[in-house]
C-alpha cells in the first residue's frame, strides 16, 4: 500500500500559500477568520505552528514515497493484531505516522492512552478476555520506565503482549538535548528480568524477522511480554524500491503447547481413580475458552471438588464441584491435582504472619501431589515471582489445558466399574456442601444489607439484580472486595465471566486492565462491570479519558473506602504486635481530608457519573441510570462510599 503522492504543481501552490500566510498580521488574520465564522474570531496558529504544519520549501523538501516505518507497519499488520495502545512519544514518531496514514489506523487501531502503565495494563486485560495479544508502544527511556510496573504485572500473570519502543542509537543524528536524554544503549535492560525476550534490530530485514519472532515467542506457552526496539533512523530513512525488493517478511508460525508425558499422565490417572478424597486446584489454568468445559468434564468424571483460585475464570461457581473451603479440603485430600498452580507450596502449607513466620504442612501424611504446569519453563533469578520450592510426586512441565484430554481419557480407561458407587456418594456430598455454601454466602450478605456506608456484599448484589439477565463480564480487580462478593454471589459460568488477578499485585493495574477487557467485550457484544478500588484509581485516573475517547462501554462502581485498607491492616498488625494501639494507623494510609470526588473526576473526562453515594437505598436508581448509558455504548461511573471491606 502506497501513500498518495503530492504533485509538484499542488506542492508549489501550497508553498506559495504558506509563505503568504506567514506575512499576514495577527490582527488581519483574526478579522478575516472572524468574518468567516459569522463574527466570532477563531484561533490562528502561531508562527512556529505554521512552520510545522505548512508544506516545506522545495530546496529543503523531505517528503519521501516510502519510509522504513512503512515497511515496519506492513510487518506488524501481517501479525493479526487488532489494537495498539500508546501514549505518544517522539522516538516512535515515524512509526506512529505510518500507522495512521500508510496503515490507515486499521488492524491495528491506535488507542490513545495518557500513561504507559495504562497502555500495558489495557493489553493485559484485553488478552484475558480475547485470548489474543495486543501491541503497546512506549517512548524511549522514560516510556519504558513508566511502563515497567505494568509490564511486571503482565509478566507475573503470564500474559503475552508485543511492546515496541523507539530509540535513537546513532549519536551523530540525535537531536540535542532531548534525544540524548531519551536514548539508551540497552533500551530493554530495565525490563529484561521480567520480559520473555527482546531485541534491537539493526536493519529492516532484522526488524521483520525479530518482530515475527517476538509474536511467536510471546504467544508460546507460557506467554509473557516481549519487547522490540526500533531505531529512529531506521524508521525515518527513505526505503528505495531496490532496497525493498531485497527484504522479505517471514511467515508467522506458532508453537504447539507442551503436552504432558504419556507415562506420567497414566500414572496420574491411576492415583486419581483410586483416591478417596481427590482435590483439584486450578490457578493460572484457563488459557482459552476451551479450558473451562474440559475442567468440568474432569471434575464430573472424578466427582472431585475444584478449588478455583480466581486468577483465571477456570470453573463455573454454580457447579456443585466448585468449592471455596480450601483449607478443609486440602487437609482431607489424599491426592491433589494442581493445574498451573503458581504457589504450590502455599497451597499445601500454612505460614503464620507473626514473628519468626512459623509454617507447617496443611496436607495429611501420605497425600500425593500431581502438578501440571509451565511455571518452570519461564523462571528467572532476580524477581521472585516463582514462589517457594515445592516437590510433587508427579510433576509435568506441560500446559494443563492441552494435557487434560489425555488425562481424561486415561482416567476413563483406568476407572473400574466398582468405583461408580463411591463416586456417586462423593458427588452427593459435594452437591449438599455446595448448596449449603451458597446459602451461607447469601445469608451473610443479608446481615449487612442496610449498613451505611454501603457494604460490599450489597453493592455486588444490587448490580447483579440489574445485569443477571445479560451476558455480563466482571472485569474488575480481584483485590476489590465487591469483586470477591460478586464471585461468591453472582452466577459466573462462562469463560469470560471474570478476568482474574493482576499478576504481581501492582497498584494501578485494575482500572486500565478492566478497560482492556471491556474493549474485548465490546467487540463481542458483552456488558462489562468493574468494581474499582479507590487507591488503585488514583494511580491512573486518565484511563477514563481513554474510555470516553474510544467509546468503550464499561460500568465502573467505585469501592470508595477512602483508604489503602490492606496497608492499614498491615499497620494495625504491626501496632498490635508492639502493643501500641491502632489509633494512629490511619497516618499514611487514609485517603481523606480532603475526600476525593470521583464522580467529578469522571465528568471532567467525558464519562457519565453519579455520587458519592453513602445511602444504600440510592444505589438501585443510580445503577439503572448508569447502565442505560453503558448499554448505549459509553462508559459510566458510580462513586459509592463503602465499608472498609
Amino acid at each position: 500500500m502506497r501513500s498518495p503522492q503530492l504533485s509538484r504543481r499542488k506542492f508549489m501552490a501550497g508553498t506559495a500559500l504558506a509563505g503568504a500566510a506567514l506575512n499576514v498580521t495577527p490582527a488581519s488574520a483574526a478579522a478575516s477568520s472572524g468574518a468567516a465564522a459569522g463574527g466570532k474570531a477563531t484561533a490562528v496558529p502561531a508562527p512556529d505552528i505554521q512552520m510545522e504544519t505548512a508544506p516545506v520549501e522545495v530546496e529543503t523538501e523531505l517528503t519521501i514515497e516510502r519510509s522504513g516505518a512503512d515497511f515496519m507497519v506492513d510487518v506488524i499488520k501481517g501479525l493479526g493484531i487488532k489494537y495498539l495502545a500508546a501514549n505518544p512519544g517522539s522516538t516512535f514518531r515515524g512509526i506512529q505516522e505510518s500507522f495512521i496514514n500508510h496503515g490507515g489506523n486499521i488492524d491495528p487501531e491506535w488507542l490513545t492512552c495518557l500513561h504507559e502503565e495504562i497502555s500495558v495494563a489495557m493489553a493485559q486485560g484485553y488478552y484475558k478476555i480475547a485470548s489474543k495479544p495486543m501491541m503497546v508502544m512506549v517512548h524511549g527511556t522514560v516510556g519504558v520506565q513508566h511502563a515497567s510496573m505494568a509490564i511486571y504485572n503482565a509478566y507475573a500473570d503470564r500474559v503475552p503482549m508485543l511492546i515496541l519502543s523507539g530509540n535513537a542509537m546513532d549519536a551523530n543524528t540525535r537531536r540535542v538535548p532531548v534525544e540524548w536524554i531519551h536514548s539508551v544503549q540497552d533500551n530493554a535492560g530495565i525490563v529484561r528480568d521480567f520480559t520473555k525476550w527482546d531485541d534491537t534490530p539493526a536493519s529492516l530485514q532484522h526488524f521483520a524477522e525479530s518482530q515475527v519472532r517476538a509474536m511467536r515467542l510471546a504467544c508460546a506457552v507460557p506467554g509473557a511480554p516481549v519487547m522490540i526496539t526500533a531505531d529512529m533512523d531506521l524508521q525515518e530513512e527513505a526505503l528505495s524500491p531496490e532496497h525493498e525488493a531485497k527484504i522479505r517478511v517471514p511467515r508467522l508460525s506458532h508453537d504447539a503447547p507442551p503436552q504432558g508425558d504419556a507415562e506420567a499422565v497414566r500414572e496420574a490417572a491411576k492415583l486419581l481413580v483410586m483416591a478417596e478424597s481427590p482435590v483439584i486446584v486450578a490457578d493460572r489454568y484457563a488459557r482459552t475458552p476451551a479450558a473451562l468445559p474440559l475442567l468440568v468434564e474432569l471434575a464430573e468424571l472424578l466427582q472431585a471438588p475444584v478449588i478455583d483460585t480466581a486468577t483465571r475464570m477456570n470453573f463455573p461457581n454454580t457447579h456443585y464441584c466448585c468449592h471455596s473451603d480450601d483449607r478443609e479440603l486440602i487437609g482431607n485430600a489424599d491426592v491433589i491435582l494442581g493445574l498451573e498452580v503458581m504457589d504450590l507450596w502455599g497451597t499445601t502449607h500454612r505460614l503464620i504472619d507473626k514473628i519468626g513466620k512459623p509454617w507447617a504442612p496443611t496436607t495429611q501424611e501420605g497425600c500425593k501431589v500431581i502438578s501440571i504446569g509451565t511455571g518452570d519453563l519461564l523462571i528467572k533469578a532476580n524477581y521472585q515471582d516463582f514462589q517457594r520450592y515445592a516437590p510433587a510426586d508427579i510433576a509435568m512441565s506441560a500446559d494443563p489445558e492441552v494435557t487434560l484430554p489425555a488425562l481424561i481419557e486415561a482416567i476413563r480407561s483406568a476407572m473400574p466399574a466398582s468405583r461408580k458407587s463411591a463416586l456417586a456418594e462423593r458427588g452427593a456430598r459435594l452437591k449438599a456442601a455446595h448448596t449449603a455454601g451458597r446459602r451461607k454466602m447469601r445469608e451473610a450478605a443479608a446481615q449487612v444489607w442496610d449498613l451505611s456506608p454501603v457494604h460490599s456484599a450489597r453493592l455486588a448484589m444490587e448490580v447483579w439484580d440489574q445485569v443477571k439477565g445479560e451476558d455480563v463480564s466482571l472485569v474488575g480487580a480481584s483485590v476489590a472486595t465487591p469483586n470477591t462478593w460478586a464471585r461468591r454471589l453472582w452466577d459466573l459460568e462462562k469463560p469470560w465471566s471474570h478476568t482474574g488477578g493482576s499478576g504481581a499485585a501492582g497498584v494501578g493495574q485494575a482500572l486500565p486492565a478492566a478497560l482492556g477487557a471491556a474493549l474485548a467485550n465490546r467487540d463481542a457484544g458483552r456488558l462489562s462491570v468493574n468494581f474499582q478500588p479507590d487507591g488503585d484509581f488514583m494511580y491512573v485516573p486518565g484511563t477514563l479519558w481513554t474510555a470516553a475517547h474510544h467509546h468503550i462501554p464499561m460500568l465502573t462502581i467505585m469501592h470508595n473506602n477512602r483508604s489503602y485498607h490492606q496497608e492499614l491492616m498491615h499497620l494495625q498488625l504491626m501496632a498490635n504486635r508492639h502493643n501500641r494501639g491502632i489509633d494512629r494507623t490511619h497516618i499514611g494510609t487514609a485517603i481523606t481530608n480532603p475526600n476525593i470526588d470521583y464522580a467529578k473526576m469522571a465528568n471532567s473526562m467525558g464519562v457519565y457519573a453519579e455520587g458519592p453515594i453513602e445511602n444504600p437505598d440510592e444505589l438501585r436508581g443510580a445503577i439503572s441510570r448508569a447502565l442505560a448509558v453503558v448499554r448505549k455504548g459509553e462508559p459510566a461511573l458510580i462513586d459509592v462510599v463503602t465499608q472498609p471491606r
